[in-house]
C-alpha cells in the first residue's frame, strides 16, 4: 500500500516536461503587468534621468514614460547667457530628430553626468563673478558627449539641455519639481538664510528667515527657558546678559549694520525668486496639465511654489518682466519684520539675530487678504525653522514698505 502513495514533493513542485522547455520560449511575466501598475512605478521613480534610462529598455517603456505625471528634474549647472549663445550655433547644426525631448534624455543618460557645481552670481559671498551672474543666466541639465576626462569641460564636448528640452515629450505632467545644484545667494558658514515665495503672474507672497549664526545650545553657557514660557503670547526672550528685550529691536541693530544686512537679505532673496520665476515661463506655457510646480535648490536655501490657479494666472495674464535683467518685476510691497537677538528653539538650536520677514504686494491688502493675516507663515519652512517662525511672529511687529523694482 505504501508504494502506491503519491509523492507530495512531485505534487507541489512538479518537474516540467522536457519537451516544454525546449520547444517553447520562456514567458516574461513582467509583460503581464498592466500599464497602470507600471505607470505607478514610474511615478515613484520621478527622476528624469532614471526615466530616460527606462525609455531605452523596451518599446513598451518608451511609450509609457511620456505618460508619467510626477517628474523631478535635477539641474546639473547654471550657465550664463554668454555660454548659451556661444553654444547655440553648434546646437542649430543638429538634425531635427536629435533635438527632440527624449533624444536629449538619451544623451543625458549615456553621455555621462556633469558634476554639479556652485551656482554662479553669489550676491553676498566674498567672491562675485559679474560676468557669469546667475541673474543673467539659465539653468540646464548638462552631459558630456565624449569619454574624455571632464577636468577640461570646455574641451570635453559638454552638451547642455534646458529642462524645457528634457521635458518636451512628457505629455501629462501634473507635479513637477526642479532642483538647482545650489542656492544663488553666497553666505558665510554658520549664517542662516531661507526663503519661500509663491508666484502667479507676479509675486503673491514671500517669507524670509535669517540669522547671523546658528548653533546648538550649551547648557553651561546659556540659560534654558521653559517651553510653556516660549509658547505664551507675552513671551520675553532673554539675551546673553539676561535682560528682557520685550520684543523690541535694540538700538545696536541700527548702528552695527544689522538692519542693512537684513535689507540686503530681503532684496537678494526677492531677486533670486523673481529670476527663477522668469526662467519657468516656457515650461509653464508648454505643459497645460501642471497642478503644482516647485523650483528649489539642493541647499534648501530657497523654494518657489506655484499651484494650479497661479499657473493658470500666469498663462492668462501678461508677465511683467525686465528683459535686461531677465527676471520678473517685483511689485510695490508691504513687509512685516520680526526680530529676536537670541532665539532658542525647543530642540536646543539657537538662532542669533533671528529675523523673519513676511512680504505681500501692496495691492493685496484690499483685494485678497488682510496684511495682518499671518497664518500662511506657519507652513513656510520645515522644522525646526517652522517653529522659529511661529515664535518670532509673537514678538513686536515692524512694518516697512518697498517700491517696485
Amino acid at each position: 500500500m505504501s508504494s502506491l502513495r503519491p509523492d507530495p514533493t512531485s505534487r507541489i513542485h512538479p518537474e516540467p516536461e522536457p519537451t516544454t522547455t525546449t520547444s517553447s520560449p520562456s514567458i516574461d511575466h513582467f509583460d503581464r503587468l498592466p500599464d497602470s501598475l507600471l505607470l505607478l512605478v514610474f511615478n515613484k521613480i520621478g527622476d528624469v534621468k532614471a526615466l530616460g534610462r527606462c525609455c531605452v529598455v523596451c518599446l513598451r517603456f518608451h511609450s509609457l514614460v511620456p505618460q508619467v505625471d510626477n517628474v523631478v528634474v535635477r539641474v546639473d549647472c547654471v550657465i550664463s547667457d554668454d555660454d548659451t549663445s556661444s553654444s547655440s550655433s553648434s546646437t542649430k547644426s543638429h538634425s531635427p530628430s536629435s533635438s527632440s525631448g527624449f533624444s536629449s534624455v538619451f544623451r543625458l543618460v549615456f553621455g555621462g553626468i556633469v558634476k554639479p557645481f556652485q551656482a554662479l552670481g553669489q550676491l553676498l559671498g566674498p567672491k562675485v563673478n559679474s560676468r557669469n551672474g546667475f541673474f543673467n543666466s539659465s539653468f540646464s541639465v548638462g552631459t558630456t558627449t565624449t569619454t574624455d576626462d571632464d577636468t577640461e569641460p570646455d574641451q570635453g564636448g559638454i552638451t547642455h539641455h534646458s529642462p524645457t528640452q528634457v521635458l518636451k515629450n512628457f505629455n501629462e505632467i501634473r507635479f513637477l519639481r526642479i532642483e538647482l545644484p545650489s542656492g544663488e545667494l553666497g553666505i558665510d558658514d554658520g549664517v542662516l538664510l531661507k526663503w519661500r515665495a509663491d508666484f502667479g503672474s507676479t509675486l503673491d507672497n514671500c517669507v524670509i528667515l535669517g540669522a547671523a549664526s546658528v548653533f546648538t545650545n550649551n547648557k553651561n553657557s546659556y540659560v534654558m527657558q521653559e517651553n510653556d514660557a516660549i509658547c505664551n503670547s507675552t513671551t520675553t526672550i532673554n539675551n546673553n546678559n539676561g535682560v528682557d528685550d520685550n520684543g523690541s529691536i535694540p538700538e545696536s541693530f541700527y548702528t552695527n549694520g544689522g538692519l542693512k544686512l537684513r535689507v540686503v537679505w530681503t532684496i537678494s532673496s526677492l531677486i533670486a525668486a523673481s529670476a527663477r520665476h522668469y526662467l519657468l515661463q516656457p515650461i509653464i506655457a508648454e505643459h497645460k496639465t501642471l497642478d503644482s510646480l516647485v523650483l528649489t535648490d539642493a541647499d534648501g536655501q530657497g523654494v518657489l511654489c506655484m499651484n494650479r490657479e497661479q499657473l493658470e494666472e500666469l498663462r492668462v495674464k501678461p508677465l511683467s518682466a525686465s528683459s535686461a535683467s531677465k527676471r520678473t518685476l517685483v511689485p510695490a510691497l508691504n513687509m512685516r519684520l520680526w526680530y529676536a537677538p537670541h532665539l532658542e528653539l525647543p530642540d536646543g538650536v539657537v538662532l542669533k539675530g533671528a529675523t523673519l520677514v513676511a512680504i505681500r504686494p501692496s495691492d493685496q491688502a484690499a483685494t485678497k487678504k488682510d496684511v495682518s493675516d499671518i497664518s500662511w507663515l506657519s507652513t513656510a519652512f520645515e522644522e525646526p525653522y517652522g517653529t522659529a517662525a511661529k515664535m518670532l511672529v509673537k514678538r513686536r511687529t515692524y512694518c516697512l514698505e518697498m517700491n517696485s523694482f
